[in-house]
């Protein structure tokens, strides 16, 4: 080729194709008067900040209906756009954007690429939103919209990053501002990292979609692209990401030590903690979506590979036209109607297809091993039930030490109405019974005070709601929460508690308790700032 610049020009004119047809679609609309947006820069504005609204759902995986772009655009034009339309004029708008210029009034949108090694034009489809049919309250139906794979190109293209550079710079940057401690812009970087997954583990699926539909129309080349992406995503982010959730972990670790045990936090202090506590989230999310996209990845080949295979046998079966091979020869000799069952006879001759046999299901089946490997393997499942069964008896022996701890804190407040943790130290000291309740162990009595400060007040009412209106399975280890509202609904003494308030007592007196033991049977003190526990019960 003469000109080495215009090799991948078709791939450049999709990528303008996108820009020009969105254009095409708004700029011979006049709609767009009466809703007030006369100049081309608002409405080219305003369909941007409609995608980018409809992509934030998607990669929240929530749902966008027409009433949520409605309302998302009747918010921005009050605070942004000013303009005088009312909250139907909104919907409608919203309703214009998506189904007539967006989506083309349902009619294909294409934009022709031309190739210059082929000396033609490429036909490129363009599609920026679809939608699905979704159940609001699980009993309205509504039709929910979110972007394909050519709107989030379209979105992504303004960044001016190649696609295989992304994930990379974003997670430099993410290394970068970790390294500062600015984990303000941590967390914005992180977030990018896991939409930028999210939105690679949507390709794939997309990808696989088109290919159960016709795997002829999913060419080599698209499938040796969206492999090469994946192979840069599942290189080695897990084991990074791994190693950074590590390093948030101790962080978060440190600075909660450090709140409880030596000095209150400062605001700066308290944001970094709630900062690295989201970029611990994210990471694990971002993880999560890492096995995903290794999972789907495999996937995508085993369904590429079985498709193709499915129509190359196709291609193996004999066929014969009917007309030619059996009315015209029964038209020339009608006599030979009395074989015709020679002819049918092939099409029944077929071997009957594999089905379950649902009987077989239910008879005993001989070991195949000897007698001895059937005992060994019966031997390991029983003692594999009865580890399982030890191990819930040791959680069960856990929490319930939590509760004991928890509910005589509890107790000893709600029986003054506000008590302080060095009162409670001073009263403990001649009970070792009480004192065993307190302090069963070094790391739960650390546990439950962190996770009372941290809360701040505990409000019993808003529990109960919660608790009848979601259906939640039973928590593994310890919730605050749910324990609080387990020991005031279960203890008389407790049971009139309202509202539970801590706040940390700024009078200098440091709570030591000493010769406590901790998980490895060793004896340590333990030593914290007070704190006072104030118990607003349902009469106040």
């Amino acid at each position: 080729m003469q000109y080495e610049f215009l090799k991948n020009f078709p791939k450049r004119m999709k990528n303008v194709g996108l820009y020009a047809v969105l254009i095409q679609n708004s700029i011979q609309k006049t709609s767009w008067k009466q809703y007030g947006f006369i100049k081309f820069d608002e409405q080219i504005n305003l369909i941007f900040a409609v995608m980018l609204y409809i992509m934030e759902q998607s990669l929240r995986e929530e749902n966008c209906t027409m009433d949520d772009i409605g309302a998302y655009i009747d918010t921005i034009n009050s605070q942004y756009f000013k303009k005088d339309i009312s909250y139907e004029d909104c919907r409608k708008l919203g309703d214009f954007i998506v189904n007539v210029i967006l989506s083309n009034e349902g009619r294909a949108m294409y934009f022709d690429g031309f190739d210059f090694q082929q000396n033609a034009y490429h036909i490129m489809h363009i599609s920026y939103v679809a939608n699905r049919i979704v159940y609001v309250d699980q009993e309205v139906r509504r039709t929910s919209y979110y972007l394909t794979d050519d709107g989030y190109n379209l979105l992504l293209s303004t960044l001016e990053i190649e696609n295989n550079m992304k994930l990379t710079i974003h997670e430099m940057i993410f290394q970068m501002h970790l390294e500062k401690q600015s984990y303000d812009k941590a967390v914005d970087e992180i977030k990018n990292v896991f939409n930028l997954m999210r939105i690679q583990l949507q390709k794939i699926q997309e990808a696989m979609g088109k290919i159960r539909r016709n795997a002829l129309n999913y060419s080599v080349k698209d499938y040796e692209e969206i492999l090469l992406e994946n192979l840069d995503t599942i290189s080695d982010t897990k084991k990074k990401f791994q190693n950074y959730r590590e390093l948030v972990k101790s962080r978060v670790k440190d600075l909660e030590e450090e709140n409880i045990n030596v000095r209150r936090l400062d605001e700066k202090e308290e944001e970094n903690l709630n900062n690295l506590k989201i970029i611990e989230g994210y990471l694990n999310r971002t993880i999560d979506e890492h096995q995903k996209i290794l999972n789907s990845h495999f996937d995508l080949k085993a369904l590429y590979t079985r498709e193709l295979e499915q129509l190359s046998q196709v291609s193996l079966i004999q066929r014969f036209s009917f007309r030619s091979d059996f009315y015209d020869k029964v038209l020339e000799n009608p006599g030979a109607l009395e074989n015709l069952d020679v002819f049918l006879r092939p099409l029944f001759n077929r071997d009957p297809e594999k089905i379950y046999n649902l009987n077989k299901a239910f008879m005993y089946q001989k070991p195949a091993g000897k007698n001895e490997e059937s005992d060994t393997e019966e031997e390991l499942d029983f003692d594999e039930e009865a580890f399982r069964k030890e191990q819930e008896k040791r959680l069960q022996e856990k929490l319930k030490k939590y509760e004991n701890s928890l509910g005589f804190i509890l107790e000893q407040a709600a029986e003054k109405g506000e008590i302080s943790l060095y009162d409670i130290s001073e009263n403990i000291q001649n009970e070792p019974e009480n004192r065993q309740k307190l302090l069963p162990d070094v790391e739960i009595f650390k546990e439950i005070m962190v996770e009372l400060i941290r809360n701040k007040e505990i409000d019993i009412d808003a529990l109960k709601k919660e608790k009848s209106e979601y259906i939640q399975d039973a928590p593994g280890d310890f919730q605050l929460n749910e324990m609080i509202l387990k020991i005031v609904e279960e203890n008389p003494e407790t049971q009139d508690i309202r509202k539970v308030e801590i706040y940390r007592i700024e009078d200098g007196n440091t709570v030591v308790f000493d010769h406590v033991i901790n998980e490895k049977g060793e004896e340590k003190s333990i030593r914290c700032s007070n704190v006072l526990i104030r118990i607003v019960k349902n009469e106040e």
